[in-house]
């Protein structure tokens, strides 16, 4: 009898918690589609920043001078 009633609750419990994972994975199918879109704003914000860093003045002029340096290199 004992054991009976312990299969019967395993399997009850089982169950229960079987469908508790199902929902939390159906819940959380979202949070991957979010997690994309921050990231992508995130790059984009970087991106702005960075290329407002570089075309600015005076890092425009110092990569010029790099660069025209460097083709003046004699070997």
């Amino acid at each position: 009898m004992y054991q009976m009633v312990r299969a019967r609750v395993g399997a009850l419990v089982g169950g229960v918690l079987g469908a508790v994972r199902r929902r939390a994975a159906r819940r959380d199918a979202g949070m991957v589609t979010s997690e994309y879109a921050m990231g992508i704003v995130a790059a984009v914000a970087f991106a702005v920043v960075l290329y407002k860093v570089v075309t600015s003045g005076t890092v425009s002029a110092e990569l010029q001078g790099i660069v025209k340096g460097a083709l003046d290199a004699r070997m």
